[in-house]
């Protein structure tokens, strides 16, 4: 994903008197400031906003490479469980398209083998990288600058012992899981409830985002949080396994399962107030962010979370072992990364809470011809974050609103139905009704009129959307555009300037065939739920990224995230004057520009490879 910073090429031009309007007003210096904020996490939010006038996110302003982050964590001398690289085929191959539109196929069951194909088309590693004397590896999830903070662990039967429960961390390097700890399943049975295959939780390590992006890193690690979660969530259902956030459990508990509770021996009684720069380890740790249950698709676990709570407690006797290996010799401590992620944590769900499935919504589907003749796998593992753009390929319409039919939530809806509830692939992970909308800066789409349009992606939101923006914007559904598609064409006109100063300057949100800002319903959210939404709110838009990610590889081109933007800038253009609804993340999708330059090597060694 680019985070860039690029001065603009001045040839794109305005082509309506309103688009001109907005360029003014974004780029003007009276742009209204962020309104006070209401929250630790409007707090924070809005404190680590871009501005045009006012600068950058507080950073380091320099890499410190001598100390940049080991994106490797390993936990010697844990026991190792290695798993087959590339894993045996272990059904037919599921082509890309029916991941949307068809059932998931039958279940697989929980092997060596099918723990190595869930996370070898998840979160392994895609290929080594190599220019002059730099090498440097990619992964199936992507990460902003791809510094990788987050880390991976699982709960499962041991194949080899299934009366005993292993609780193991994913090492991406060697593609192996570490055992670093085990006890008789008869003990944590509702850790596993039946027919549960797997528990696996996510985490991030701030450190590793704030070396490079400073205050701002807690942002992109939630972005990442959000990118992994959709990748293990289709890798899960080529499997014929269905994944659902257990987001009945507070952050203490997924602490236990991923062997952090009792926190680091040498973090500081407090935080300091301010940057501190120096030996500080305790920056190194993991920050337990979510864990999802994996299951037989069209089955009901049978959760109950005070029992699993009740379990996990349990897990504070037993023995961990392997201790991390350094990242790193020297720190910088953003003290505001940590006290916000305090601040934002799920302290205590409500009693009685639920784990509840939707069904299985297909999404619409135009013409499946529309893709090439790539199964997931093929599109998972050769996705790529491009770098630059040709500013040249066109798109065709019916692919665009392909795209954009896959971006929603509820899939396809009978009369009567809106979008909302997330029960299409892979939005089906998250365990809340769609929250990100998209505001698209349309500029090559054959048969599309170049403007600005927007993707309703709850239609319970149209209404305050509407009265939140603009009150010259047209608000007209575009011609031919397919029924059950919640888009909007709000203004035509070229885009391609305006999309590229916003973006940092980047001329890659120009050079696509569109590029788009995620508008997110934001201090409302934070209000009626509690402030633990203000992550999961950009997990929701790295969930949206890789669907874009994979949309755009399996139709031959390629896409980025852009986590550099000027957020207020976006707000002016769009007419949103509070903290209602907020820019969270922008996305640009076109045909990349290869550097030649760059070698690509396989991901793992194995036979018949010469690396």
């Amino acid at each position: 994903m680019l985070f860039l910073r690029r001065r603009p090429s001045p040839r794109a031009r305005h082509c309506s008197p309103l688009l001109s309007a907005l360029h003014r007003l974004a780029m003007s210096s009276s742009a209204a400031p962020s309104p006070p904020s209401t929250s630790a996490a409007a707090e924070y939010h809005c404190r680590t906003k871009h501005s045009l006038t006012a600068g950058y996110a507080r950073g380091p302003g320099r890499l410190d490479w001598a100390n940049q982050p080991n994106p490797f964590l390993r936990f010697p001398p844990a026991p190792e469980i290695s798993l087959p690289n590339p894993p045996p085929a272990l059904s037919s191959a599921v082509p890309y398209p029916s991941l949307f539109h068809s059932p998931p196929p039958p279940p697989q069951p929980l092997t060596v083998d099918s723990l190595s194909a869930l996370l070898f088309h998840s979160l392994a590693l895609s290929a080594w990288k190599s220019a002059g004397p730099s090498t440097w590896s990619l992964r199936v999830n992507p990460s902003s600058g791809n510094l990788h903070p987050t880390e991976a662990h699982l709960a499962f039967l041991l194949p080899q012992e299934p009366g005993r429960l292993a609780i193991a961390h994913y090492a991406p390097r060697d593609h192996l899981l570490e055992v670093r700890a085990s006890a008789p399943i008869r003990d944590f049975s509702a850790i596993l409830p039946a027919p549960a295959t797997a528990v696996l939780v996510l985490s991030s390590v701030f450190w590793r985002e704030a070396w490079k992006y400073g205050e701002r890193a807690l942002r992109y690690c939630n972005h990442d949080v959000g990118h992994a979660l959709a990748a293990v969530a289709l890798a899960a259902a080529a499997l014929g396994w269905d994944a659902r956030l257990l987001d009945g459990l507070s952050d203490e508990d997924l602490a236990r399962l991923v062997g952090v509770h009792n926190g680091s021996p040498d973090a500081p009684q407090r935080l300091p107030d301010g940057v501190v720069s120096g030996k500080a380890p305790w920056v190194e740790r993991q920050h337990p962010d979510c864990a999802v249950l994996l299951f037989p698709a069209g089955s009901e676990p049978e959760v109950d979370y005070d029992r699993m709570r009740e379990a996990l407690r349990g897990l504070d006797a037993m023995e961990w072992v392997g201790e991390a290996n350094r990242l790193s010799k020297h720190h910088v401590v953003w003290d505001v990364i940590y006290r916000t992620a305090d601040q934002v944590k799920k302290h205590s769900p409500a009693s009685g809470e639920q784990f509840s499935m939707l069904p299985w919504h297909r999404s619409p589907a135009l013409s499946e011809g529309l893709y090439k003749e790539l199964t997931v796998q093929e599109v998972v593992r050769t996705r790529r974050s491009a770098v630059d753009m040709d500013g040249v390929h066109v798109m065709g319409i019916d692919t665009f609103y392909q795209i954009l039919l896959h971006c929603l939530p509820s899939g396809e809806v009978g009369p009567g139905e809106r979008q909302g509830p997330q029960n299409a692939m892979p939005f089906r992970v998250l365990s809340w009704d769609a929250e990100v909308h998209a505001a698209l800066f349309v500029h090559r789409v054959s048969g599309l009129p170049k403007g600005l349009y927007f993707l309703l992606r709850n239609e319970e939101h149209f209404d305050a959307l509407r009265s939140a923006m603009r009150h010259d914007f047209e608000w007209v559904r575009p011609e031919g555009c397919p029924d059950g598609l919640p888009l909007y064409r709000l203004m035509k006109g070229d885009c391609q300037r305006l999309a590229m100063q916003i973006s940092c300057f980047q001329d890659i949100a120009s050079h696509g065939c569109f590029s788009l800002g995620m508008i997110a319903r934001f201090d409302p959210v934070l209000h009626e739920n509690g402030e633990w939404m203000y992550p999961r709110l950009f997990w929701e838009t790295g969930v949206l990224g890789q669907v874009l990610y994979l949309e755009a590889h399996a139709i031959g081109i390629s896409a980025t995230g852009i986590g550099c933007y000027f957020d207020d800038a976006v707000h002016e253009i769009l007419g949103l004057k509070d903290l209602k609804f907020q820019s969270l993340y922008h996305f640009t999708v076109g045909a990349p520009v290869l550097d030649k330059r760059i070698m690509s090597l396989p991901a793992y060694p194995g036979p018949g490879i010469d690396a």
